[in-house]
């Protein structure tokens, strides 16, 4: 039951961390022209979408800072500092005025806020992934630790369920635009304060527990990282590209995909990427679960593979559809893909690092490569877009998807079961 406890209480406080940081990305359709006055839509999707790549720039800064607090003072510690900040930035976006009335004071304010979010998320991925890795029992990591993304998604769903409730209570356009967008904000703040106390008394890991007796408080580091798990860092950065473009794709970028490309209404896009979503969280146990007993390593495969194959014509058909059940299957089949990734990305990462220099070592690579690629995704999407290349974008995440394939083949297995196997 102790575990159990942990467990689920990780995964509340990941559930709202991702709540406040896609809250952003599904009321961006709203609050755009709040911030960003103009009448091109593109251009203030674009303006946004900006601002949210800039809190994927913080997020090195927050895995290194978040990382080393959980290396040095307990896993427990760090996942409190992280759902704190997420928490501060909800509450500073809910509570800035509009471009209207401050001037150029609001999109800096927003932007300060975003970044005190991503300071938050950079952190959290690592501690979040490195907790639900080390309180499972060795032999069920893999399904455990996919409650990381189980949450994630689950954040994700719920700032868009939230936004589907607003509009099916008769929420205008005028009403959101105006005011509802503040509403969940406010909401993402409270949360955040609520899962504070919650984590403040889930238990330390024995993992950490049992290396914290046996070693000076000195140890780990970004240099000790580079130094002594090279090989892994690059290994763990590779595998993120990939995993991070396509999510990035099929969830925050999707949304706007299916309104400007495909030309649905903007109630329609959200209600396909929330019943979409909704599939993806129900498969990330499952296949993590079949990860533990097969290895991490033919999912990473069956990931790179069909990710290099199938995300051209899979795009390519999205955005000719005008059927929101087309839409969903096929929005659906790229989610199934990039699952293969999602549902083990904690524990792959985790299992590549000592107890000493874990977190740091899955949260920096992570964040790293989140700022460089998962953040500019959506950016980059929509520069195509304006550009009139819009397919280019397509071929880009291909070529991300092929060198965490390439990764894969690199990397050693870690799943105990195969490892026992071979000793």
């Amino acid at each position: 039951m102790t575990r159990i406890r942990s467990i689920l209480g990780g995964s509340a406080g990941n559930l709202v961390e991702w709540f406040d940081w896609y809250v952003y990305s599904a009321f961006s359709l709203y609050f755009a022209k709040t911030f960003f006055p103009g009448t091109d839509q593109t251009a203030q999707f674009l303006a946004t979408s900006g601002i949210f790549w800039i809190g994927f720039l913080m997020r090195p800064i927050g895995g290194w800072l978040i990382g080393r607090v959980g290396d040095r003072h307990g896993r427990r510690t760090a996942l409190a500092w992280s759902v704190t900040l997420m928490g501060g930035g909800s509450l500073l976006v809910a509570l800035t005025p509009g471009y209207a009335e401050i001037g150029i004071a609001a999109p800096l304010l927003l932007m300060l806020a975003r970044i005190i979010q991503g300071l938050s998320l950079g952190g959290e991925y690592g501690a979040a992934a490195t907790y639900l890795t080390e309180v499972a029992h060795p032999d069920h990591r893999g399904f455990w630790s996919s409650f990381q993304y189980v949450t994630l998604y689950g954040g994700q769903l719920l700032a868009l369920g939230l936004l589907l409730s607003m509009q099916s209570a008769g929420l205008g356009e005028a009403a959101l635009s105006e005011w509802g967008w503040r509403v969940a904000f406010v909401a993402g703040a409270a949360l955040a304060l609520t899962v504070f106390w919650i984590r403040r008394g889930i238990d330390e890991t024995p993992d950490f527990e049992a290396e914290a007796k046996g070693r000076k408080r000195t140890a780990g580091g970004v240099r000790e990282l580079w130094r002594s798990h090279r090989r892994s860092v690059l290994i763990a950065f590779a595998l993120a590209m990939g995993s991070n473009v396509a999510f990035y794709t099929y969830t925050t970028y999707m949304q706007k995909y299916l309104v400007v490309t495909s030309g649905f209404t903007k109630p329609v896009a959200s209600t396909i990427c929330a019943a979409a979503i909704f599939v993806a969280l129900l498969i990330q146990p499952p296949i993590a679960a079949l990860s533990d007993r097969i290895g991490r390593k033919p999912l990473q495969y069956a990931f790179g593979i069909l990710g290099v194959l199938c995300t051209v014509p899979l795009m390519t058909a999205i955005g000719a559809t005008h059927d929101p059940t087309t839409a969903f299957l096929l929005v659906v089949a790229g989610l199934a893909i990039m699952s293969c990734a999602t549902a083990t990305n904690a524990v792959v990462k985790a299992e590549l690092f000592p107890v000493h220099v874990r977190a740091l070592g899955v949260g920096l690579p992570y964040a790293v490569s989140q700022s460089l690629f998962g953040g500019s995704a959506e950016t980059l999407a929509l520069s195509f877009k304006h550009a009139g290349m819009e397919s280019g974008y397509f071929w880009y995440v291909s070529g991300m998807v092929a060198i965490a394939l390439v990764a894969a083949i690199l990397m050693p297995e870690t799943a105990p079961r195969k490892q026992r196997a071979k000793g």
